[in-house]
């Protein structure tokens, strides 16, 4: 638990280094970010921050090196500084191709993320912002988990966990993510859709939420399945899990027809909606916050923030990237941070 007399460490893993990830970090702290009481520093590797500041035409002044093992290396910059700590057991060898798959990139984009939680468990950060890593790069490093989420609820001890989206004045969680259309009837159960709910009821507050928390929840069919007219999984699956919801004191609303219910989110009905599928969730977010939607994930021991975007190899290397998400994942997490402890 961070004191209230020091600042939040927020450590932004840099994500796979092909990418767009060292680019933003670099133009963040160019761009003067600020935040009360916040400290955010780097894990990753120097000489990829260094390639992307020259990227940007930013000049390195100076480095100051670390005086023994897992202290801060900090790249000195006109106007700004960035600190940051490479992972011990991990050295980027070779020349780096931006915007290119490779096994090495995914190696460390694992590398940095492993380094991050150790220094969160070890009580040397306060929380965990992520850059994007991608898929392929894992897959290629030999990497056993698809994506953050995974790897971080494996490092946290297979903690039951759950994507939460915020942006756009939304709080939008997923009752399945990354499913193809056709199998998200089948893969919604009462008791997945309840575990969804109690961990978006106890995680809701840490917005600075008062209880009860007013959950939306949507329908899976047009209209919610119109009394079962297009559909029985409202009236067989999702209905008893909101009134199982209701039994332990959640305060679960639904199901709604997930055509108005963001509207109505947006408009104060309720703090938080929960969504059966992955574009049901995304679109109104992406939507309404493209540049600065917020990647959160539920369920961890510690706080976990992350960009709402990928790699974007296509314009790595370019200078055009834009830091907002991270900006925006980086005032989240102190926020919930905050109000966690």
């Amino acid at each position: 638990m961070p004191s209230s007399s020091l600042p939040l460490r927020l450590s932004i893993t840099m994500g796979d280094p092909a990418g767009i990830g060292p680019e933003i970090i670099v133009r963040l702290f160019a761009e003067g970010f600020r935040c009360d009481g916040v400290a955010p520093f780097v894990v990753g590797e120097v000489r990829h921050l260094e390639q992307a500041a020259a990227c940007l035409g930013i000049h390195l002044v100076s480095r100051t090196e670390p005086v023994s093992p897992g202290v801060f290396t900090t790249l000195n910059f006109s106007g700004f500084s960035i600190p940051v700590q490479e992972p011990p057991d991990f050295h980027f060898d070779g020349p780096l191709e931006q915007g290119q798959i490779s096994a090495q990139c995914g190696a460390a984009a694992w590398a940095y993320i492993r380094h991050a939680v150790h220094l969160v468990q070890a009580g040397q950060a306060d929380g965990i912002v992520t850059a994007p890593l991608q898929k392929e790069a894992l897959q290629a490093a030999g990497c056993p988990y698809p994506g953050h989420t995974e790897m971080l609820a494996a490092l946290a001890g297979d903690a039951k966990v759950a994507m939460l989206l915020v942006g756009g004045g939304l709080r939008v969680a997923l009752a399945t993510i990354h499913e193809p259309v056709a199998r998200v009837p089948g893969l919604l159960t009462r008791d997945g859709i309840l575990e969804n709910l109690r961990l978006m009821d106890s995680f809701i507050p840490w917005f600075g939420v008062e209880r009860p928390v007013r959950i939306g929840v949507t329908g899976l069919n047009p209209h919610a399945g119109e009394g079962g007219m297009f559909g029985d999984e409202e009236r067989d699956i999702i209905i008893p899990a909101i009134e199982a919801a209701r039994a332990e004191g959640i305060h679960a609303i639904g199901p709604q027809p997930a055509d108005t219910i963001f509207y109505f989110h947006r408009e104060g009905a309720y703090d938080a909606v929960l969504a059966m599928y992955h574009d049901q969730a995304l679109i109104p977010v992406k939507t309404l916050a493209f540049h600065d939607g917020v990647n959160v994930t539920m369920g961890l021991p510690f706080i976990r923030t992350s960009v709402d975007h990928g790699t974007a190899f296509d314009i790595a290397g370019k200078g055009i990237a834009r830091p907002d998400s991270l900006r925006a994942a980086l005032h989240c997490a102190a926020t919930l941070v905050k109000n966690k402890s």
